[in-house]
Order: structure tokens, then sequence, then C-alpha cells
């Protein structure tokens, strides 16, 4: 079942690629991601920057500035500017406190100040955004104050008002009653706070933040309510960091002895190959039992010159490997640990670059049509029924077109047939009278791929859909161009976190689009389970860039955004980078957006920020032929 999704804000793909390139710009990191978070800061254990989602309900323009004053401030304030040591020593001696959550927030406040200052010093271009930024939370934090102060929450008024205070430009800023308790030491707290402006590095805003806490330990009885900057715990990462591995303790160093023979005979036997060591947390498996506890040691000649032949007895080491068979001598071939090993190994969907970082642990299965019955041959003739007035009325066209284009002639040539028109002798300079009657190839150079969301949302529209993909296969079967037709989908009861399966079931493939018994294999693609847009998109790409064909498309029938383990909230931006990189390639890449009623603003935004204005909407997917047919007639056309 896929989770509930209480935060289902459309991400804006474009706009999310902008402020990552500018952070990766900015910070001259390259390894550098960027991610929408609560609240904004920065990961060094993760190297992720994160910006805060804050800005979502504010108006276009002070959205905008506010997003990029999150990455300015970490990018160029944070990444290079901050003692994460200092903060590590703050979040220590602050535990103790009964203010810890004040004590975080103030840091980061204080601590943000600071850097804001180094940005607009540095980047004077920020200064605008920064400006914005100021503004925005000042109005934020003066409602929160009056709502706090209504409420008596003493420490979150506190807080809001530092804040105010320390952004005003007022020097008679108005200043409210907090408590008999906090008024008296205001003045002292505000001085303190202020020199925030005059800090040099981390560890000042460290000594600041504990003098300021140490003195409302004994005047403030609740910590905060409320979160307003965060300022995260890494302990847990630093334990993991400082605690060793068995291999860290491995030694990694070079060899202190480097002996090695004078000389080799032609008589000697020589191995060059390295013998594996194998145990449970090996890469792989090797089917030799010549193993090892070391790899590395002193290089000398004293080491035996030839390996010991196998026997029936070595046999008793197989339990290591989770099994024990009867063997003769040295086969280990049927080694049932070996066979499961290999399984697992055809589990790996590819590389990181290749197939996106969102989908590192999603690996591809692979399936064939099963044998066509005889009702899906007698369904299928009534599919072809349907549409055979579209496919006949486009067979027709392009038939008209391609014999049209063989006998036009083409005229202002330099050389050729003489033209009867003569008037240019007279009057150009240079006359182009001649002209030629050419014979083109009669062939339409193009490849098509129909990629078919099989996800369980499809269940009211798929029957519908399999009407427009027959009308495709054939219409592009009469023409001769060839052609694959492939349903996707994520299996959710066997996906984990680190294994997902994605399933491409290609129901008509290039080799057989153009045999005159293809097609009743459309009828075998039905409504599954999840869709890993982005992932399966990038495996068609890679197919479609292995043809030789001129003109590439792929087609992606869906009927929304992705939904799959671990990829909801980057699954579009990882789709439409997917798209931008097969386009980059020379691929087209179109949707069809298939729906059983009208279609809302925010699904129009969310297919927009995946495939830009490259989408056809089908408001009722029974009209789903005649949307196709113009645009295969168009696609058609382009390519001859």
């Amino acid at each position: 079942m896929r989770p509930i999704i209480f935060n289902d804000k459309k991400i804006d793909s474009f706009l999310f690629m902008e402020l990552a390139d500018l952070a990766v710009s900015l910070a001259k990191k390259e390894s550098l991601e960027v991610a929408y978070a609560f609240k904004s800061y920065y990961d060094p254990y993760e190297n992720t920057l994160f910006i805060s989602l804050f800005w979502d309900n504010h108006p276009h323009a002070e959205k905008m500035h506010g997003l990029k004053s999150d990455v300015y401030l970490r990018s160029v304030g944070t990444i290079p500017h901050t003692d994460f040591s200092s903060v590590s020593r703050f979040m220590t001696k602050s535990r103790t406190s009964h203010l810890f959550s004040f004590s975080r927030q103030l840091f980061m406040l204080l601590e943000d100040l600071r850097l804001e200052e180094i940005c607009k010093r540095e980047r004077p271009g920020t200064t605008r955004s920064f400006l914005v930024r100021r503004a925005e939370y000042r109005k934020y934090f003066r409602s929160q104050l009056k709502v706090n102060l209504d409420r008596t929450i003493t420490t979150d008024a506190l807080y809001n008002l530092l804040y105010l205070l320390l952004t005003t430009d007022n020097p008679l800023e108005e200043i409210p009653f907090i408590s008999n308790e906090i008024d008296p030491a205001l003045s002292y707290l505000r001085a303190e706070a202020s020199k925030c402006y005059e800090a040099n590095s981390t560890s000042e805003i460290e000594r600041i933040c504990l003098n300021i806490v140490e003195v409302l330990d004994d005047l403030l009885d609740r910590d905060m309510l409320n979160m307003y900057f965060l300022l995260p715990d890494f302990m847990e990462k630093e334990e993991m960091k400082d605690n060793q591995t068995f291999d860290d303790l491995k030694r990694k160093s070079e060899l202190k002895n480097d002996d090695k023979k004078e000389k080799e005979t032609e008589d000697e036997e020589i191995h060059e190959d390295k013998l594996p060591t194998w145990h449970r947390e090996s890469e792989s498996n090797s089917q030799s039992f010549l193993q090892f506890d070391l790899e590395q040691g002193t290089k000398m000649d004293l080491m035996g010159e030839g390996g010991r032949e196998g026997e029936d007895g070595d046999q008793a080491m197989g339990y290591v490997q989770g099994s024990s068979k009867q063997t003769n001598k040295n086969d280990y071939s049927s080694i049932e640990a070996m066979d499961v090993r290999q399984n697992e190994e055809k589990k790996e969907g590819g590389s990181i670059v290749e197939f996106g970082k969102e989908n590192k642990y999603a690996y591809p299965v692979f399936l064939s049509p099963s044998p066509v019955t005889i009702e899906q041959k007698n369904n299928y003739e009534e599919y072809k029924l349907f549409i055979s007035a579209y496919q006949k009325k486009l067979k027709q066209l392009i038939q008209k077109t391609l014999e049209h284009k063989k006998i036009l002639p083409r005229s202002e040539l330099a050389f050729g047939r003489l033209s009867k028109k003569l008037l240019p002798w007279f009057v150009d300079k240079n006359p182009k009278m001649f002209y030629k009657r050419d014979n083109p190839s009669i062939e339409i150079d193009a490849v098509f791929t129909l990629l078919v969301d099989c996800s369980a949302s499809m269940f009211d529209k798929m029957e519908q859909t399999k009407f427009g993909i027959t009308l495709f296969h054939e219409a592009l079967k009469s023409v001769f161009v060839p052609h694959e037709v492939v349903g996707f989908w994520e299996d959710t009861n066997d996906a984990t976190s680190t294994s997902q399966p994605n399933f491409f079931k290609t129901v008509i493939d290039f080799s057989t689009s153009m045999k005159n018994k293809s097609g009743p294999e459309i009828l075998q693609l039905e409504p599954e389970e999840d869709n890993r847009d982005g992932y399966a998109i990038r495996h068609m790409t890679k197919r479609l860039l292995s043809r030789s064909e001129k003109q590439k498309f792929l087609l992606v029938f869906s009927d929304g955004e992705p939904a799959a383990m671990q990829y909801e909230q980057n699954g579009i931006v990882d789709t439409h980078q997917a798209v931008m990189d097969a386009r980059k390639s020379g691929i087209e890449v179109i949707n069809v957006f298939l729906s059983n009623g009208e279609i809302e603003e925010s699904q129009v935004k969310t297919i927009q920020n995946m495939y830009g204005k490259y989408s056809i909407l089908v408001p009722n997917i029974e009209e789903l032929p005649d949307v196709l047919f113009p645009l295969l007639k168009k696609l058609l056309l382009k390519s001859l």
C-alpha cells in the first residue's frame, strides 16, 4: 500500500534545479546535494544543503528572494565560515540546561546574522534578497510575538522580541512588556546578543549564547514551544564517524618490505592472478578454496610455488557459504550459495550517474509477453476495427506525402535540366535556371517507444489506453516504422529501502513490431502497483540511443505524478531530469496525460514541471484516439 502523504506540496522542478545549480556554483562543491526541509540548515556529514519550506506560502517575488537567501546563507556563509567543532561543543554544554531548545535556536539566530553580514560583504549581489528575507521574517516574528504574549508563552515571546530588536533600523523600536523577571535583564540581553555583528568566528557566537543562557536559566521556568530556526544535532553522526569499524582497523599503508626474486626461469609456473579472500561481508564469492585471512604481507621468495589440488575433504568448508553438497574434487560449480549470489548481482540496476541518484536501489526486471490466447486475438480484432478508420486515413496521408515528395522537382539550381522560366537570365546577376527530379527514399527514418504507466491508478483508464496504443501500433506497422510498447511498474510488496524491483514488460518489441500477427500482446498490459517514471524513462532512453534511426520519439502514457518507495518528494524532479537528459540526447519526449474528468490546475502544473510544454492533456479518456491521431500524423510527417 502506498503510504499516506500529509505534505503533498508539488515541487517546481525548474526552480529546484535552478537553486541546486546556484548552491553548487557558490559553494564550489560539485558533490553538494540540495533538498527541501522544514527549516534551512547544512548537514556537513551528508554534504546536503536544506532549503526551508517556510517560503512556500509567500508571494512569488518574496518566495524567490527567500529561497535564494537560504542558498546564499548556507553556500556562501555556513559551508566555508561555520566551525562545526564549536557547534558540537556548544550542543554538549547546553544539553544540561532546561532551556535546550531556546539555546539551540538562539545559537542558530546569532550565527545566521553573523553569516548574513559575511555574505553581503563577499557577494554584494545578495543584499537585495537578504533585505526581503529580513522584512518577511520581521512580519512573521511580529505576529508571533503578539500571539505568544496573548497566551503568556514567555520564552517564545522573548525569542521573538530578540529577533525584532536585533534586526531593527529604528532606534525607538517599541519594546512590549514580557514579564517582571525578564524586563530588568532585557537591556543586558539585547546588548550581549548584538555582539553577533562584531563576532569573527563561530566560537565567539558560542560564548555569547552561553552567557545569555546562563542568565536566563534563573529567569525562565520553561523552554520554547515552537521551532523558528533549526540547529541540528549531529551527535549520532559524529559517533559513527569516531567509531572505527573492522575495515578501518586494517593496515592500509604500503608494505614495509618489498623482497623479490632476482630472476625467474622459464621452467617455473607463474601465477599472476590475485587469490581473493572470502568472508561474510565480501562483495563477491569465489569458487576457490584457497582462502586466506590476509591479502597483504611481506613480498619475498619464500612462498610455495604451486597450489594444492583440491580433495574431497575440502568440501567440509562448504558450510561457510550457506550449504554443503557432494562434489567431485575440484568441481564446485553447483554450489547453491554461488547461484544465490549470482542472482543477487543481477538485481543491480546500474550506476547512480546513469539512472539517477534517487534510483540507486532500484533494479530492472524485464518481462516478455505471455503466449497470446484465442480470446486476446478475438478482442484485438475488435480493437483494430474500432481504430481502422484512423489507421487507413493516416496511411493514405503518409503515402500521398511520400509520392508528392518523390515527384516534386527541386528548382533554381546551378545545373541540371533547363527550366522554361528564362527570365532570371536577364534579371539576376547569378541566374539559376535549372531543376532536378529526385527520387528520395520512401522510408520513414524514425523509431518510436511507447512507455505505458501500469500503476494501480490506471485501473479505470487502461482499457481506453489500449485503444490508443493499438492505433499507434497499427498505424506505425502499416507505414513500416519500427516501434516498441513497454509497460512499467514497481513492485510495492517486494520493495524495501535498499531494494526496489521495477518491472518492464515489453509486449511489442522492435524486432516483431512490423509483423502482421503482432498486436494482441498489447491486451496483456494491466494496472499493477507503483510507478517510478524517471527510472523507466532513463531505461527507454538507453534503448533508443542504441537505434540508428534519425528521428527518435518517446511517448509516455501516464495519469499523474510518480509514486514509489522513497520517491515521493523528489520523484517529480528526477522525472524532469530524466526527460531533459533524453532531450539533450536527441530524443523527443512527449507525455500523454490521461484523466477521467476535469483536469485540475495543480495537475497541469505537476505535468508541466516534469515534461514542460510537451504534454498532451486528455480530460476524457474515451477521446484518446481522436487526440492521438493528429499527434501521430504530425510526428510522422516530421520524419519524412
